[in-house]
């Protein structure tokens, strides 16, 4: 006869994804840039790295957990690196770092 093994139901598995469409991962005090958080992104895009890029990034996530105890996938780090630069983009205009950094070879 075979043994049948318990398996956990759909709500044990999948989280809630419902709530604010934007969160604020800063002091508190508005400043900050908006970023997505944890929720289900409708949009996507795909973006090519070299393999010195892709291993920083998996460094950084790496080190965001080990010093920081902040576990996050690499899509977070890349979502809030790009709402830094918009945020950067547009309180400095052309003295931002995203300007400087296209700006060079």
């Amino acid at each position: 006869m075979p043994r049948r093994v318990g398996l956990p139901g759909a709500s044990e598995l999948f989280r809630e994804t419902s709530g604010p469409d934007f969160v604020r991962d800063d002091d508190g005090d508005g400043s900050g840039p908006r970023t997505t958080g944890r929720i289900r992104h409708e949009e996507k895009i795909t973006v090519y790295v070299s393999s010195d890029e892709l291993l920083a990034l998996e460094q950084a996530r790496l080190t965001l957990r080990a010093h920081h105890r902040m576990a996050v996938d690499r899509g977070r780090i890349v979502r809030t690196a790009i709402a830094l630069a918009m945020a950067d983009l547009e309180a400095r205009g052309a003295d931002s770092d995203l300007v400087r950094g296209l700006g060079e070879p």
